[in-house]
């Protein structure tokens, strides 16, 4: 049975939020679907005590994949070739693209240390992307406003995408599971979406399910995100935020979120919601704000589903629309360890923050997204 979105009229929408409202109540524990083939292989890991590695029986990314024709000569980080590449969009205060920056007015600090640049490049290329869906019973059961708002902004943002954009359907609660691996073909998304019905866990391990997409994207060449839709409550991770938090920087892939269930949240607050459960959405919105800020993303919380249509065109704007900046690290050492990344806008003449202004000649704030960092190579990789 096909969705139909537009038989949801405003009397359907009220009833299916009053649904919402009871979310303490879990759905029961079904068995789970097991995993089809991965969006992409998951990173091997470095041996200790600088063993040799095993073999490999499959590439880490399937070879359609390697690399979109429009960067071929877009340099990326090997522990062979020690060069950095960085992707930053720069926002006005309306979250618009600010473009035609020139690259003296960049500089890349790594570790408070300035980078030369190497290279440097302004333009529009295709993007991929997985699109990664929280369906738990928790708060997705059959027909509620947040199995609706769910899957609206899922269908909507597919609806932004370009031929030539690689898109990927993941939905998790208690397990992850890959609906749709990588294509150009939307209908296989979209297909993929529909069949988000029943949930059959009340669990949200986000933690896991991010990591876990995060790791088996971080080999794929071009530009990449993953877009995240949820609650951005974890109930039953295997592992802790801050673990999360590390291995997400590390893995370098972008990430954007949308939060759902704001308007649901007022109503409840309105409703007497207990302050526990108010804190743990509190706590859910920080974390994806962290999780954005510190992979080169963004994080939006829309309270009404008239914003969605405003948030992928920003979304679509910053994953397009990019400099890209790639240096040669003066730290040459292969150990391991984390380093951090920052991204500022200067005047060349004067070393002072650069002053944009607008049409008008005043200035604008601005702001620049940039991953944080990277985690050097070890010898053994």
């Amino acid at each position: 049975m096909k969705c139909r979105f537009l038989f949801l009229g405003a009397v359907g929408c009220a009833l299916a939020l009053a649904a919402l409202l009871p979310a303490a109540v879990y759905a029961q524990e079904g068995p789970g679907t097991p995993s089809g083939e991965s969006v992409a292989k998951p990173k091997a890991k470095a041996p200790p005590n600088g063993e040799t590695p095993p073999p490999q029986n499959e590439a880490p990314i399937p070879s359609q994949y390697q690399k979109h024709p429009s960067q071929a000569n877009t340099p990326t980080f090997r522990a062979q070739a020690d060069t950095v590449t960085v992707d930053v969009a720069v926002l006005d205060n309306h979250d618009h693209f600010i473009p035609k920056l020139q690259e003296p007015y960049f500089r890349v600090l790594e570790d408070g240390v300035p980078q030369k640049i190497a290279q440097f490049s302004q333009g529009e290329a295709p993007i991929t992307i997985c699109l990664v869906v929280e369906f738990s019973g928790r708060f997705q059961a059959f027909w509620s406003y947040g199995w609706y708002e769910t899957l609206q902004a899922a269908y909507g943002f597919l609806s932004t995408l370009k031929p030539d954009d690689n898109v990927a359907v993941v939905s998790y609660a208690m397990h992850t599971h890959i609906l749709s691996d990588f294509s150009p073909d939307k209908n296989k998304a979209k297909q993929a979406l529909s069949e988000l019905r029943i949930p059959g866990f009340s669990e949200a391990n986000v933690f896991d399910a991010l990591t876990d997409i995060s790791g088996r994207m971080s080999g794929i060449q071009g530009r990449k995100a993953i877009l995240l839709i949820a609650s951005g409550i974890d109930t039953f991770s295997k592992i802790t935020f801050g673990t999360a938090r590390k291995d997400l920087q590390e893995d370098g892939v972008p990430i954007y979120t949308i939060s759902i269930l704001q308007v649901a949240r007022l109503l409840a607050q309105d409703r007497g919601m207990s302050p526990i459960a108010n804190m743990d959405f509190l706590q859910a919105d920080n974390e994806m704000r962290t999780f954005s800020k510190e992979t080169g993303g963004l994080s939006f919380f829309p309270r009404f589903l008239g914003e969605y249509p405003t948030i992928f065109r920003q979304i679509e704007s910053a994953l397009r629309n990019e400099y890209t900046l790639s240096y040669h690290p003066t730290n040459t050492a292969h150990d391991g360890k984390f380093r951090h990344i920052k991204v500022e806008l200067v005047n060349p003449e004067t070393d002072a923050p650069l002053r944009i202004v607008n049409q008008k000649h005043k200035a604008i704030k601005y702001r620049i997204i940039a991953k944080s960092g990277y985690k050097a190579p070890r010898e053994v990789e």
